[in-house]
C-alpha cells in the first residue's frame, strides 16, 4: 500500500532509509502517483510523478493502478541512469494540491517526502514543516507542484 505521507532519506551512497506515515482511514484509488528509482547500490536517483489533469470521466483521468503504471514510464524516459529498481513513493484519490519536497541533513544526507493540502500554499508549507520537522533545514525545496483530480471529482 502506497501513502501520501511517503518519506525518503538518503544518508549516505550505501545507506538508504525510508519510512512511510499512513494518514489514518486513507484509502488510496486514483489520481496521482509519484515514483522514484535507485540505483543498483539502493540509492535514489529520479523522482517524477503523474497526476489526473482532468476529474474522473475525462480524457486525462487515470486510476491508481494507471497513475502507477505512467509515473513508472515517466521515470523510465526522464531517469539519466537505468533504475535497477522502481518504486512508488506515493499516490492518492484525493482531489487536491501536491508538493513534493527535498532538504538536506547537515553532515547526514538528503530527504525527499510528498505532503498535500487545500491549496498550493498549503502543500508548500506542509513540505517545509515536515523537512524541518526532520532536520532537513539545508538546500530545501519544492521538487514538483500539481493539482490533481481523484476519485471525489466529477
Amino acid at each position: 500500500m502506497t501513502s501520501d505521507a511517503w518519506r525518503v532519506t538518503r544518508l549516505s551512497p550505501l545507506l538508504l532509509f525510508t519510512s512511510w506515515l499512513f494518514a489514518p482511514g486513507s484509502l488510496l484509488l486514483a489520481g496521482d502517483a509519484v515514483a522514484i528509482g535507485y540505483n543498483s547500490e539502493g540509492v535514489w536517483t529520479a523522482v517524477t510523478y503523474y497526476n489526473s489533469s482532468t476529474p474522473r470521466g475525462g480524457k486525462d483521468y487515470k486510476n491508481q493502478k494507471e497513475a502507477e503504471e505512467a509515473a513508472i514510464r515517466d521515470l523510465r524516459r526522464r531517469g539519466e541512469i537505468r533504475a535497477a529498481k522502481e518504486n512508488i513513493l506515493s499516490s492518492s484519490d484525493s482531489t487536491g494540491f501536491v508538493a513534493v519536497g527535498r532538504g538536506t541533513i547537515p553532515g547526514h544526507g538528503e530527504v525527499t517526502l510528498v505532503r498535500r493540502g487545500k491549496s498550493q500554499v498549503e502543500a508548500d508549507a506542509n513540505a517545509f514543516a515536515e523537512l524541518n520537522k526532520d532536520g532537513a533545514t539545508a538546500e530545501q525545496k519544492i521538487v514538483y507542484r500539481y493539482f490533481s483530480y481523484g476519485t471525489d471529482s466529477k
